[in-house]
């Protein structure tokens, strides 16, 4: 199964001892030695056991490949039956072709009931943020955690990758208990991680399923040719990052937001937040002028506000400097714009 990064992948070990024993257990379970898949990913033996042991992301990438197409099951031994070397490549050849990200995922989650019914993959949106869900129709036992890790991670993985966007998650959520390598969990996912909740979730932000797929048959076949990478990084570029500043500063209604509050909205630093910006051609400053702008036209629209208050609410120290700013935007003042909708 694929996912390869559009950054490099890190070579510091992060990939906990806890997934590489999800590995053994497939073996176990189809009474296969896993000695050949530990040798290809170069993991000592006394490493599986580990409670603390972690492997890099290129080791836990051999391994897991090695074990698909040594069992042939991609699904490493979770489901009922087996999943043949080829059937996630099947679903994104599905996917792929969809015009829009929200279309791909739905596919996306409908042809997951081909494969298994041990576990549903539904996509839910809401006002604000989409949300990608399973649903565990049976008991998943020791591989539990391995199991819905993985899934949402080949959700998210096949998402980035097919829009050419970093996805910045909200928040994942697990139906188990903390494990005792949740330091890992912000790394693979985000930084809000809920443990004990009714059910295995990623959400974010709804506008990322208007955006277009990007790729190609060719891309996708290039693409497959890599194994499962579970501790990919995310995509630097952010395409609905511009959007997602524009809503805080929308929110803020007035409230004076400096860079520290408004990258701490998007979890992100303010230096990334910057950089960031400025490859989308534009910068905090700017999105600042623009969401005062729009806030001052709509209640100038209204025609009910009186314009001092309306400076007030757009974040302006004065109805003068209020007036001069509108005039340089719209070339009229305040009070003539607003004769304009009456």
């Amino acid at each position: 199964m694929p996912f390869q990064a559009a950054t490099a992948i890190p070579r510091r070990a992060v990939t906990p001892a806890a997934f590489v024993r999800g590995v053994v257990a497939a073996y176990a379970r189809y009474g296969l030695n896993p000695a050949e898949a530990l040798q290809r990913g170069q993991v000592a033996p006394e490493l599986v056991n580990s409670r603390d042991g972690r492997v890099t992301a290129a080791q836990f990438e051999a391994l897991a490949g090695h074990a698909m197409r040594e069992l042939d099951d991609e699904a490493l031994g979770w489901f009922s039956r087996r999943l043949p070397f080829g059937t996630y490549g099947m679903l994104c050849r599905a996917s792929i072709t969809a015009p829009t990200l929200e279309v791909a995922l739905k596919r996306w989650c409908r042809h997951h009931r081909l494969l298994t019914e041990d576990v549903l993959l539904d996509l839910e949106v809401g006002e604000e943020t989409a949300m990608v869900s399973i649903r565990e129709l049976r008991d998943l036992g020791a591989f539990r955690e391995f199991c819905l890790v993985t899934l949402l991670r080949y959700v998210l993985g096949f998402s980035c990758w097919a829009v050419d966007s970093k996805i910045a998650l909200r928040a994942a959520e697990f139906p188990y208990r903390e494990p005792g390598h949740v330091s890992v969990y912000p790394t693979i996912f985000c930084r809000t991680i809920r443990f004990d909740a009714d059910g295995a979730r990623i959400i974010f932000d709804k506008h990322y399923l208007s955006l277009p797929l990007t790729r190609s048959a060719a891309d996708l076949d290039n693409m497959l040719k890599g194994a499962l990478r579970l501790t990919v990084l995310p995509y630097r570029r952010d395409r609905l990052l511009v959007e997602r500043v524009r809503r805080v500063l929308r929110n803020a209604r007035g409230r004076s937001l400096g860079a520290e509050d408004v990258a701490s909205e998007l979890a992100l630093s303010t230096r990334t937040m910057h950089r960031r910006l400025r490859e989308e051609a534009t910068s905090l400053r700017d999105l600042k002028e623009e969401a005062k702008f729009e806030l001052a036209k709509q209640e100038l629209m209204r025609g009910r506000t009186p314009i001092k208050r309306i400076a007030e609410i757009a974040g302006f120290r004065n109805e003068k400097s209020f007036s001069r700013a509108f005039r340089g935007w719209t070339g009229a003042s305040p009070r003539e714009f607003r004769d304009r909708y009456r």
